[in-house]
């Protein structure tokens, strides 16, 4: 059985602070391979009443939190000396835009960050398990270290 090999990546970010150590192992790894790297955030809006006030403010907010994602997704591909990479912010359900994304843009892998969980957080469904199972390609989860303390 032969496998062909990886020329699309979908890089997730949640532009934390792992953000980086993430997208360097992503970066690396697409530069040992040859493949084009793309960047994605989604942002997940609260929905809200619809009153006229109300509703004015909260998509100013909503266009502002786009804005500053896009941004700060931009500064980070150029962190990764990844200046040409194409950087997407999305808004919807992160696990719905991750997978559409991907589709639409024929990823080979996805790339995203997966934290250690202990206690009822097993419990709860995280986006690394939800895009795992419905992801239209391979997922590679980075295990995301975090200082002791």
């Amino acid at each position: 059985m032969s496998t062909k090999p990886y020329r699309r990546i979908l890089l997730v970010v949640d532009l934390t602070e792992d953000s980086l150590q993430i997208g360097q192992r992503a970066a690396e790894l697409a530069q040992r391979l040859g493949a084009e790297i793309e960047l994605l955030h989604v942002i997940e809006f609260l929905p809200v009443e619809p009153m006229a006030e109300t509703l004015m403010a909260s998509v100013r907010i909503e266009d502002e939190l786009l804005e500053r994602a896009q941004a700060r997704l931009a500064a980070l591909a150029t962190e990764l000396a990844l200046p040409g990479a194409p950087c997407r912010v999305e808004s919807g359900s992160v696990k719905t835009e991750i997978v559409r994304v991907a589709r639409e843009r024929q990823a080979d892998l996805i790339i995203l960050g997966s934290r250690e969980r202990h206690g009822l957080s097993i419990l709860v469904n995280f986006t690394e398990d939800a895009v795992l199972h419905a992801a239209p390609c391979d997922v590679l989860a980075v295990r995301v270290s975090r200082p002791p303390g």
